[in-house]
């Protein structure tokens, strides 16, 4: 099952799809997916679809939001592929490295990221996102982890390397920049998505592929993510948990770095999940 979320922005309706390129109108059974109705949706929306109680509709020309709204928090793991980590000079984590976006960092997968004011280097990170659906707290072990997983969906982990390596030696100030965090465009239903461990994952800047890569290279997988966040913070459903980007990104490569600026263009995709079609403006 694929869940999308579209309209303008603060307007957007949940719509919902089995595959086959048709969308219904999810509203009458589920107001949005949100934190409060994500646990539920998929139960309520198959018992729709199978009774055809939901009306079809044609989403052509509808901008498409955050396939969640409002999560509660945004989760992400840092340095997760060892490449990424020997490109960036990190040594290879013992243990998840873990920093927190505000949820007022999401848009949708084809909105407008902002380059922030004083920016000087701008950078992306396409990663797989977990959007759990129900409590994790302590929990015992990776299978576990992955039992908490409403679905999965195509995160952009931007980042101003600047503030974030020179401006008070936390990470926070470069991830929590307007638009730094584009999601989408559907959430597709762990039934589906097996196995997390098995996607391509790509990105490319004005169609110059800079990161490619498997989610099989991940150092921890999404279960065992999962299981140790909880062993700190409790997830609640609609969080997102952002797994980790692949080797590739700007910070890694040689002088002179390739920033994103103004009218760039970012694409990603991951197998199964689709991806973004970002534009580059100014704050």
């Amino acid at each position: 099952m694929r869940l999308r979320r579209v309209g303008e922005a603060g307007h957007e309706r949940p719509i919902v799809s089995t595959g086959d390129g048709r969308w219904f109108d999810a509203s009458g059974v589920v107001r949005d997916y949100d934190p409060s109705t994500i646990a539920t949706a998929r139960t309520l929306l198959q018992e729709a679809l199978s009774g055809g109680r939901l009306p079809e509709v044609d989403p052509t020309g509808l901008r498409v939001g955050a396939p969640v709204s409002r999560p509660g928090k945004v989760v992400c793991i840092g340095v997760n592929y060892l490449a990424h980590a020997q490109e960036t000079a990190h040594e290879t984590p013992a243990e998840p490295v873990m920093f927190l976006k505000t949820s007022g960092t999401i848009v949708g997968p084809e909105d407008e990221v902002l380059i922030p004011r004083g920016s000087v280097a701008t950078d992306y990170e396409v990663e797989l996102a977990a959007v759990i659906g129900s409590t994790a707290r302590y929990l015992d072990d990776a299978a576990q982890g992955l039992a908490c997983v409403a679905g999965y969906t195509v995160s952009d982990d931007v980042s101003e390397r600047d503030f974030q390596m020179n401006r008070g030696g936390t990470w926070d100030k470069g991830k929590n920049c307007e638009t730094f965090n584009p999601l989408g465009p559907e959430l597709v239903t762990a039934d589906e998505i097996p196995d997390p461990q098995v996607l391509d994952i790509r990105l490319t800047v004005n169609g110059e592929v800079r990161q490619e890569a498997n989610t099989a290279q991940m150092i921890f997988g999404v279960g065992e993510i999962i299981r140790y966040l909880s062993q700190f913070m409790v997830l609640e459903p609609g969080d997102v948990v952002n797994t980790g980007t692949p080797a590739g990104v700007a910070f890694g490569y040689p002088d002179p770095k390739p920033y994103l600026r103004r009218g760039d263009v970012i694409e990603t995709h991951i197998d199964g999940l689709g991806g973004h079609r970002s534009v580059l403006g100014e704050a």
